[in-house]
């Protein structure tokens, strides 16, 4: 049987490659300050741990598979905050990825969101589901409830879209 730890290591090293073979500079120091420099933060998990905290306030290093074999990690323990999910879309930004930046903070948006709303939305988001009026209050569902600007503008561009392709449901 493979031990807790090994399987760590093995998780850890799968996560460097992938990193590396995205084309991220790999740099083993940080610098002192917690002022991001995005070509040596990247990943903040492994280059600024100390910037990651879960929902429930624990340390990337909280968590570990004995723990969670033991049920002393629960779902909420594992759940990324927006503040983290912001860390990442300044780094991504600052090393060209604006794209990618834009959905980190899409993403920051919607941690706010219940799970079970996001469903509901993906749902009544799809192809003929919605009336462009039940869009646009989605929208402003999102804006002024989940104070989800970004996400908001979003949908308010699919009712837009949808229209145009005769993509809504009929009243």
């Amino acid at each position: 049987m493979v031990q807790q730890k090994t399987v760590e290591d093995i998780v850890r090293e799968v996560l460097k490659t992938m990193y590396q073979e995205q084309g991220v500079k790999a740099v083993d120091s940080v610098p002192p300050s917690n002022k991001l420099v995005p070509e040596r933060d990247y990943p903040l998990a492994t280059k600024r741990p100390d910037l990651v905290k879960t929902l429930t306030g624990k340390s990337l290093n909280d968590i570990t598979l004995e723990k969670v074999l033991r049920s002393e990690i629960g779902a909420d323990d594992v759940r990324i905050t927006p503040e983290t999910l912001r860390l990442q879309a300044e780094i991504a930004e600052g090393v060209g990825r604006v794209q990618l930046a834009q959905n980190l903070r899409r993403a920051a948006e919607l941690t706010a969101i219940p799970d079970n709303r996001i469903l509901e939305i993906y749902n009544a988001l799809r192809p003929y589901r919605s009336t462009k009026q039940e869009i646009l209050n989605i929208a402003e569902e999102m804006e002024t409830k989940y104070n989800a600007k970004i996400n908001a503008a979003l949908v308010r561009e699919a009712a837009g879209v949808y229209e145009r392709r005769n993509r809504l449901r009929a009243d």
